[in-house]
Protein backbone atom coordinates (compact mmCIF):
# COMPACT_ATOMS: atom_id res chain seq x y z
CA UNK A 1 0.00 0.00 0.00
CA UNK A 2 2.76 2.43 0.63
CA UNK A 3 4.71 1.47 -2.48
CA UNK A 4 1.73 2.43 -3.90
CA UNK A 5 1.11 5.54 -2.49
CA UNK A 6 4.44 6.86 -3.51
CA UNK A 7 4.21 6.09 -6.69
CA UNK A 8 1.03 8.24 -7.02
CA UNK A 9 2.59 10.91 -5.79
CA UNK A 10 5.47 10.92 -7.97
CA UNK A 11 5.77 13.96 -10.23
CA UNK A 12 5.23 12.89 -13.73
CA UNK A 13 7.58 12.72 -16.50
CA UNK A 14 7.07 15.66 -18.81
CA UNK A 15 5.93 14.54 -22.09
CA UNK A 16 8.14 14.95 -24.95
CA UNK A 17 5.68 14.57 -27.79
CA UNK A 18 4.35 17.10 -29.56
CA UNK A 19 0.96 19.38 -29.17
CA UNK A 20 -1.39 21.23 -31.00
CA UNK A 21 -0.35 24.25 -29.23
CA UNK A 22 3.33 23.56 -29.42
CA UNK A 23 3.08 23.63 -33.32
CA UNK A 24 1.02 26.49 -33.64
CA UNK A 25 3.39 28.68 -30.86
CA UNK A 26 6.60 27.60 -32.71
CA UNK A 27 5.19 28.51 -36.03
CA UNK A 28 4.19 31.94 -34.85
CA UNK A 29 7.58 32.35 -32.94
CA UNK A 30 9.17 31.24 -36.59
CA UNK A 31 7.47 33.40 -38.35
CA UNK A 32 8.06 36.35 -36.28
CA UNK A 33 11.57 35.57 -36.12
CA UNK A 34 11.61 35.76 -39.71
CA UNK A 35 10.20 38.90 -39.97
CA UNK A 36 12.91 40.17 -37.97
CA UNK A 37 15.56 38.14 -40.17
CA UNK A 38 14.17 40.07 -42.83
CA UNK A 39 14.33 43.99 -41.13
CA UNK A 40 17.90 42.74 -39.78
CA UNK A 41 18.74 42.16 -43.68
CA UNK A 42 18.52 45.47 -44.18
CA UNK A 43 20.11 46.93 -41.10
CA UNK A 44 23.11 44.37 -41.36
CA UNK A 45 25.45 46.00 -43.50
CA UNK A 46 25.41 49.76 -42.04
CA UNK A 47 25.90 47.88 -38.39
CA UNK A 48 28.51 45.48 -38.82
CA UNK A 49 30.42 47.34 -42.11
CA UNK A 50 32.65 49.36 -39.37
CA UNK A 51 33.49 46.44 -37.19
CA UNK A 52 34.26 44.53 -40.50
CA UNK A 53 36.80 47.20 -41.31
CA UNK A 54 38.12 47.61 -38.05
CA UNK A 55 39.24 43.95 -37.71
CA UNK A 56 37.95 41.86 -40.58
CA UNK A 57 35.68 38.75 -38.93
CA UNK A 58 34.45 40.87 -36.04
CA UNK A 59 31.62 41.39 -37.95
CA UNK A 60 30.05 37.52 -36.84
CA UNK A 61 29.84 39.42 -32.88
CA UNK A 62 26.12 40.67 -34.59
CA UNK A 63 24.89 37.21 -36.43
CA UNK A 64 23.50 35.97 -33.41
CA UNK A 65 20.50 37.66 -34.42
CA UNK A 66 20.01 34.93 -37.36
CA UNK A 67 19.97 32.21 -34.65
CA UNK A 68 17.15 33.18 -31.84
CA UNK A 69 14.07 31.99 -33.29
CA UNK A 70 15.78 27.88 -32.73
CA UNK A 71 16.65 28.97 -29.36
CA UNK A 72 13.67 30.34 -28.02
CA UNK A 73 11.34 27.64 -29.55
CA UNK A 74 12.86 25.34 -27.93
CA UNK A 75 13.07 26.92 -24.18
CA UNK A 76 9.37 27.83 -24.90
CA UNK A 77 7.86 24.39 -26.39
CA UNK A 78 10.90 21.93 -24.82
CA UNK A 79 10.56 19.39 -27.49
CA UNK A 80 12.88 17.63 -29.23
CA UNK A 81 13.20 18.80 -32.94
CA UNK A 82 11.58 22.46 -31.55
CA UNK A 83 14.96 24.04 -31.88
CA UNK A 84 15.27 22.60 -35.79
CA UNK A 85 11.97 23.45 -36.43
CA UNK A 86 12.05 27.18 -34.87
CA UNK A 87 14.98 28.00 -37.18
CA UNK A 88 13.99 26.53 -40.14
CA UNK A 89 9.99 27.97 -39.75
CA UNK A 90 11.92 31.52 -39.57
CA UNK A 91 14.63 31.06 -42.63
CA UNK A 92 11.69 29.87 -44.72
CA UNK A 93 9.63 32.68 -43.64
CA UNK A 94 12.20 35.20 -44.73
CA UNK A 95 12.78 33.74 -47.67
CA UNK A 96 9.04 34.07 -48.60
CA UNK A 97 8.94 37.76 -47.51
CA UNK A 98 11.79 38.67 -48.92
CA UNK A 99 12.11 36.74 -52.41
CA UNK A 100 15.98 36.75 -51.47
CA UNK A 101 17.80 35.11 -54.59
CA UNK A 102 19.86 33.31 -51.39
CA UNK A 103 16.72 30.83 -50.50
CA UNK A 104 18.08 27.56 -51.11
CA UNK A 105 20.94 28.84 -49.31
CA UNK A 106 19.15 30.24 -46.25
CA UNK A 107 17.11 27.21 -45.97
CA UNK A 108 20.64 25.37 -45.42
CA UNK A 109 21.76 27.64 -43.13
CA UNK A 110 18.86 27.79 -40.97
CA UNK A 111 18.49 23.76 -41.14
CA UNK A 112 22.36 23.52 -39.90
CA UNK A 113 22.11 26.47 -37.06
CA UNK A 114 18.83 25.00 -36.02
CA UNK A 115 20.80 21.21 -35.50
CA UNK A 116 23.35 23.75 -33.68
CA UNK A 117 21.55 24.30 -30.73
CA UNK A 118 19.71 21.23 -30.98
CA UNK A 119 22.77 18.69 -30.78
CA UNK A 120 23.47 20.86 -27.46
CA UNK A 121 19.78 20.16 -25.77
CA UNK A 122 19.81 16.67 -26.82
CA UNK A 123 23.01 16.18 -25.20
CA UNK A 124 21.08 17.65 -22.03
CA UNK A 125 18.52 15.21 -22.48
CA UNK A 126 15.79 17.61 -23.06
CA UNK A 127 15.69 18.11 -19.40
CA UNK A 128 17.86 21.66 -18.78
CA UNK A 129 16.15 24.84 -19.98
CA UNK A 130 17.25 27.48 -17.60
CA UNK A 131 19.91 30.42 -18.45
CA UNK A 132 23.26 28.39 -18.70
CA UNK A 133 21.80 25.61 -20.78
CA UNK A 134 20.13 28.67 -23.39
CA UNK A 135 23.40 29.74 -23.44
CA UNK A 136 24.65 26.87 -24.21
CA UNK A 137 22.41 26.47 -27.33
CA UNK A 138 23.10 29.81 -28.44
CA UNK A 139 26.51 29.07 -28.70
CA UNK A 140 25.75 25.68 -30.32
CA UNK A 141 23.90 27.59 -33.19
CA UNK A 142 26.53 29.56 -33.59
CA UNK A 143 29.33 26.88 -33.90
CA UNK A 144 26.83 25.34 -37.14
CA UNK A 145 26.85 28.64 -38.33
CA UNK A 146 30.25 29.53 -38.21
CA UNK A 147 31.19 26.08 -40.07
CA UNK A 148 29.05 26.64 -43.08
CA UNK A 149 30.03 30.10 -43.38
CA UNK A 150 33.51 28.95 -43.53
CA UNK A 151 32.93 26.69 -45.92
CA UNK A 152 30.16 28.43 -47.92
CA UNK A 153 31.19 32.17 -48.13
CA UNK A 154 35.30 31.88 -46.86
CA UNK A 155 36.81 28.89 -48.26
CA UNK A 156 40.29 28.95 -47.60
CA UNK A 157 40.17 31.87 -45.33
CA UNK A 158 43.41 33.01 -44.21
CA UNK A 159 43.71 31.47 -40.31
CA UNK A 160 43.68 34.99 -37.93
CA UNK A 161 40.21 35.74 -40.36
CA UNK A 162 38.69 32.14 -39.23
CA UNK A 163 39.52 32.31 -35.71
CA UNK A 164 38.41 35.84 -35.12
CA UNK A 165 35.32 34.58 -37.25
CA UNK A 166 34.19 31.84 -35.08
CA UNK A 167 35.47 33.03 -31.78
CA UNK A 168 32.98 36.61 -32.67
CA UNK A 169 29.84 34.35 -33.75
CA UNK A 170 29.98 31.62 -31.18
CA UNK A 171 29.79 34.59 -28.88
CA UNK A 172 27.11 36.25 -30.72
CA UNK A 173 25.24 32.70 -30.69
CA UNK A 174 25.94 32.46 -27.50
CA UNK A 175 24.34 36.35 -26.02
CA UNK A 176 21.79 37.04 -28.73
CA UNK A 177 20.34 33.86 -29.66
CA UNK A 178 21.30 32.77 -25.63
CA UNK A 179 20.94 35.37 -23.26
CA UNK A 180 18.25 36.54 -25.79
CA UNK A 181 15.84 34.21 -26.07
CA UNK A 182 16.18 33.12 -22.27
CA UNK A 183 15.19 36.98 -21.76
CA UNK A 184 12.09 37.28 -24.52
CA UNK A 185 11.10 33.48 -22.61
CA UNK A 186 10.92 35.21 -19.27
CA UNK A 187 9.12 38.10 -20.76
CA UNK A 188 6.15 36.47 -22.44
CA UNK A 189 6.25 34.47 -19.33
CA UNK A 190 5.13 37.21 -17.05
CA UNK A 191 2.46 38.38 -19.58
CA UNK A 192 0.84 34.83 -18.86
CA UNK A 193 0.52 33.93 -22.21
CA UNK A 194 2.83 30.70 -21.93
CA UNK A 195 0.60 29.84 -19.27
CA UNK A 196 -0.25 26.31 -21.23
CA UNK A 197 3.63 25.78 -21.62
CA UNK A 198 5.58 24.37 -18.50
CA UNK A 199 8.02 27.88 -19.07
CA UNK A 200 5.32 29.78 -18.08
CA UNK A 201 4.29 27.61 -15.17
CA UNK A 202 8.14 27.79 -13.57
CA UNK A 203 7.95 31.17 -13.80
CA UNK A 204 4.44 31.81 -12.46
CA UNK A 205 5.18 29.22 -9.55
CA UNK A 206 8.38 31.43 -8.72
CA UNK A 207 6.20 34.41 -8.07
CA UNK A 208 3.82 32.93 -6.08
CA UNK A 209 5.95 31.31 -3.14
Amino acid sequence: MAASSTTSTAPARPSLRWRVVDIVIASVLGVAGGLVFVLWNLAYNPVTAPLEAFLPGLQALFHGIWLFPGVLVALIVRKPGAALYGEIVAASASVLISGTEWGPLTLLSGLVQGLGAELVLAILLYKAWGLIPAILAGAGAGVGMVVLDLILWYPGAALEFASIYAVSGVVSGAIFAGLGSWLIMRGLARTGALSRFAAGRELGSRAAS
